[in-house]
């Protein structure tokens, strides 16, 4: 049973990926999204990794694609169809997604596998501490350069967003 709701989850995170990609609209792409985040949240969920799961919900569905959604509102492009790409972009883009398996293919190729029966420490102590380290394995650094790109990408739409209001006040 759990096999079989593994592999449910990773078919929902998989199409749910692809119509975000996909999707001609860009609010129903960052809806797309919305739902692929909700089921990798499921998939942490499915392993027991409570706390992981929580902190996807909130930062990722909670933060980021509310910030999206937010930014797709501000800069009133909801209802705008995205451009057809042309051919060459398309060749580029599946030239891309094959050297990126072939990439992640090899590399997980030159590692051996074992299942490890022994339990993981995941307290909230544990993870808050590693969170917040600013030695080996710590996540200070990357939990700063992550709220810095929120910041920027706030303050982005906002800028583009302005510029849009101003421009067609002088029309």
């Amino acid at each position: 049973m759990e096999t079989i709701l593994f592999y449910c989850i990773a078919l929902f995170i998989i199409i749910t990926g692809i119509l975000a990609v996909t999707a001609r609209h860009i609010f129903r792409a960052a809806i797309w999204l919305l739902f692929a985040l909700m089921g990798i949240a499921a998939l942490y969920f499915w392993m027991d990794l409570y706390f992981v799961a929580a902190v996807q919900i909130i930062i990722y569905v909670g933060g980021i694609v509310v910030l999206i959604i937010f930014s797709i509102f501000l800069t009133q492009q909801a209802r705008q169809k995205m451009a057809q790409p042309t051919t060459k972009q398309s060749v580029f883009s599946v030239a891309a997604i094959l050297f990126g398996i072939a990439f992640i293919g090899s590399v997980i190729s030159k590692f051996y596998f074992v299942e490890n029966t022994q339990s993981i420490n995941v307290s909230i102590e544990n993870i808050g501490t590693q969170l917040m380290s600013v030695k080996q394995y710590g996540y200070a650094l990357p939990f700063e350069l992550v709220s810095i790109l929120l910041l920027a990408a706030m303050v982005g739409s906002i800028v583009i967003a302005m510029k849009q209001t101003s421009e067609s006040k002088n029309n």
